[in-house]
């Protein structure tokens, strides 16, 4: 049961050709355990050609017009829009206060979306957050440019904390700060 003060949340994930569904195997049950109460899950295919589509479906994903209590929606698109694209006609058909966008190979913590929405909530200016981002394979080092958030110089080049170019940084709770 949802709790009808907390803001909606979608997170949403974009999948095309989802590995023969091994990513989506590996990582979406952790997305679906999270502890927000009020959140919906979707996927949106942007055309796959492989047994992605077949093993949401068999999972439970329904089309989002239809009523459930499951919260796991499947938005099947006609064609590959590649990533800003099928993320923007995908989005169109769901309703939120906030979305998400998770790339389908993430694996999360169950608490991961109650801080950010805390934080947005507190604050109207912010309109986009970022987590820290580490690697899966060794989670005490951060995964990529950007991934415990970056910064534009005017010309729009980012610097980032957590990476530059191939030094790669330990997480010791350095970037634990909001910025």
């Amino acid at each position: 049961m949802t709790t009808p003060s907390l803001p909606k949340v979608a997170v949403c994930i974009l999948n095309y050709n989802g590995h023969q569904a091994k990513h989506l195997q590996r990582f979406l049950p952790k997305v679906y355990e999270s502890t927000y109460e009020n959140m919906d899950l979707y996927v949106i295919d942007n055309a796959s050609t492989d047994d992605s589509v077949q093993y949401l479906k068999e999972q439970g994903y329904i089309d989002p017009k239809t009523v459930s209590e499951q919260r796991r929606y499947l938005i099947e698109l006609d064609t590959n829009n590649w990533f800003a694209g099928g993320y923007n006609i995908g989005l169109k058909e769901i309703e939120a206060d906030y979305f998400v966008l998770l790339n389908s190979d993430v694996a999360v913590s169950p608490q991961w979306i109650e801080p950010i929405i805390e934080l947005m909530e507190k604050d109207a200016q912010i309109g986009a957050c970022q987590p820290k981002i580490r690697m899966y394979d060794a989670p005490q080092s951060f995964e990529y440019a950007g991934a415990s958030g970056g910064m534009l110089d005017k010309w729009g080049y980012p610097f980032c904390r957590g990476r530059i170019f191939t030094a790669l940084e330990e997480d010791q709770g350095q970037y634990d700060t909001i910025e």
